[in-house]
């Protein structure tokens, strides 16, 4: 057994010599020429484009955030720099929203360059696409009908987050809850109701979205006043009081524009009815209208209005 294993390593050891005598570097080369250097190329080139195509990505992030600044710098009025604020103009959900869809662009842009240098260096290789291409094609159809839902989330969160239809911290009717949105992702939506119940919604399940935080809101005040009073006395002083409510810098971020005294809105046989009319930053017009509804009552105080008088119920106000 020992000769013959002596042998054997004795031929191995022949025919590893011979093909080593046999390299050159001529035939090196020319090995090196063929489907490596193409591999190599390939790969180079995959790295380039990738490179190339997150750079143009990064330079649009880049302009989109420096034309939203300029637009913030340029703001006019109040009014332009709350309805800014609100829609995400001059706020750092604009920022984040940009910088989200870079990040999804680029990871759809590494995917795709993977994907097709994949395929490129199995096809230098001598490798038959046909059965590969032909799996993945009945694989992407058996997943396209299995994970439809899926699919349709993502789809609608990208176009959620691209329109900037509502954002973290808005309160919102999605239709299925009404809430305070707290996370937005590319497949669902949390919201946290009045009650503090946490609502988890698919985005492709989102038919239509109420925004309730965007752009403004409108505080109307009826004050009813003694169907005696005198109005040309009366309405001056509600004009005087959001007036000086206006020019207070606490509320100069919640009104858009001052107050507007519309006039009587309706008569009875024992009041009138006064409207105010306020424009407000969004959700601002609880506060804006208890706070005029204070003032007022203040001033009636101050001056001697007097309120409507109760109607009598019963027998022993009659």
């Amino acid at each position: 057994m020992g000769t013959m294993a002596r042998m054997t390593l004795s031929l191995v050891l022949d025919q590893v010599v011979e093909s080593l005598s046999a390299v050159t570097p001529e035939s090196v080369w020319e090995w090196f020429t063929g489907w490596p250097l193409m591999v190599l190329v390939t790969l180079l080139a995959a790295v380039v484009v990738r490179w190339m195509l997150n750079r143009s990505i990064d330079r649009v992030v880049d302009v989109t955030l420096a034309k939203a600044d300029a637009r913030r710098e340029k703001q006019g009025g109040r009014a332009s720099r709350v309805l800014n604020s609100a829609t995400g103009i001059a706020h750092e959900r604009h920022k984040q929203r940009t910088l989200t869809m870079g990040s999804l662009l680029r990871n759809v842009v590494t995917i795709a360059v993977t994907l097709i240098t994949a395929l490129t260096i199995m096809s230098t290789l001598g490798i038959d696409l046909a059965p590969v291409l032909a799996t993945a094609g009945v694989g992407g159809v058996a997943l396209g009908f299995g994970a439809q839902s899926l699919v349709k989330d993502f789809l609608s969160g990208i176009f959620m987050i691209l329109e900037d239809q509502y954002g973290v911290g808005d309160i919102v009717d999605t239709g299925e809850a009404v809430g305070t949105v707290e996370e937005v992702s590319l497949r669902v939506t949390r919201l946290r109701d009045g009650s503090g119940v946490v609502w988890y919604v698919r985005n492709g399940e989102i038919i239509r979205i109420g925004n309730k935080s965007q752009g403004w809101s409108t505080a109307l005040v009826d004050i009813p006043v003694s169907y005696a009073e005198n109005l040309e006395k009366v309405i001056p002083l509600i004009r005087d009081v959001v007036h000086r409510l206006d020019e207070e810098p606490e509320w100069k971020d919640k009104l858009l524009d001052e107050p507007q005294v519309l006039g009587v809105e309706s008569v009875s046989g024992t009041a009138v009815t006064i409207r105010v009319l306020a424009k407000t930053a969004p959700e601002q017009q609880y506060g804006v209208s208890r706070e005029i509804r204070e003032r007022v009552k203040a001033a009636f105080d101050a001056a001697g209005v007097q309120g409507p008088p109760l109607a009598p119920f019963g027998p022993a106000g009659r």
